[in-house]
């Protein structure tokens, strides 16, 4: 019989990172299949985003492995991060330079050959529907353009793995729901993981959900059939709005 387990993109074990005395993740682990998007879940000071950082090799784990691609993101780093995508929560993005500029500018720092440079960044402006604003500044663009921008630079070497970290904050109702078809049409070919503190965005765009606190999973499932997801979520955030209360 035909094994049919979808491809693993991302294995990571025992990720821990301390700031001195402080433990922002403790001992997580996260993993990621093709044609998954994962949303990793919590209220600020989770941990999402070290975590995210982690991931993407921008921060060093204290413990812990993590495989991108069956390959050792801590060996052989450059290798590695061939395969993925990432948008920070700030979107990397010059606004002195047209959209066309910067992504052939993107295009090169990805050691995308000449040659190749014009259709993927064709490729990459049709999916995430830059056409119409290619000879824009990015300056002059609005908030949810340049997010569209910054993903685009995420997909342009056509990465098997995209990371988003808050790809909708700041962004207004219609802008949001564009951004979210968007992370849905991707997520048909690359394995992706976002994060969030807005519960509405992983059950708009997620088939699995990874809810965090103080640096732990607490909750970890795909959404089908998860009726309990909502109680989960909302009993932690009251949970720390009371430690907070009790601190103050």
């Amino acid at each position: 019989m035909a094994n049919h387990t979808p491809e693993t993109l991302v294995a990571a074990s025992g990720l821990s990172r301390y700031y001195s005395d402080h433990c922002a993740v403790d001992s997580l682990d996260v993993h990621l299949h093709k044609g998954e998007v994962l949303g990793l879940l919590g209220p600020n000071g989770a941990g999402k985003s070290t975590t995210m950082q982690m991931l993407t090799g921008n921060l060093a784990p204290t413990a812990g492995e993590i495989l991108i691609s069956g390959i050792d993101l801590l060996d052989e780093p450059r290798k590695a991060k061939q395969q993925i995508g990432y948008l920070p929560e700030q979107p990397p993005v010059y606004r002195d330079l047209t959209v066309s500029e910067y992504l052939h500018f993107c295009a090169r720092l990805r050691n995308i050959p000449a040659k190749a440079c014009a259709d993927a960044v064709n490729r990459a402006s049709t999916r995430c529907g830059l056409e119409q604003v290619s000879r824009r500044l990015i300056g002059n663009l609005s908030k949810g353009y340049r997010q569209r921008v910054g993903i685009a630079q995420a997909i342009l070497h056509n990465p098997p793995v995209v990371i988003l970290d808050e790809p909708t904050v700041g962004l207004d109702p219609i802008q949001i729901r564009e951004i979210r078809e968007l992370i849905r049409e991707l997520g048909k070919e690359h394995g992706i993981i976002l994060s969030t503190h807005i519960l509405p965005e992983v059950q708009a765009v997620c088939d699995r959900v990874q809810i965090l606190n103080r640096g732990k999973t607490v909750f970890n499932d795909t959404l089908e059939g998860v009726a309990s997801l909502e109680k989960v979520f909302f009993d932690l955030i009251f949970r720390e709005a009371e430690i907070i209360g009790e601190a103050a």
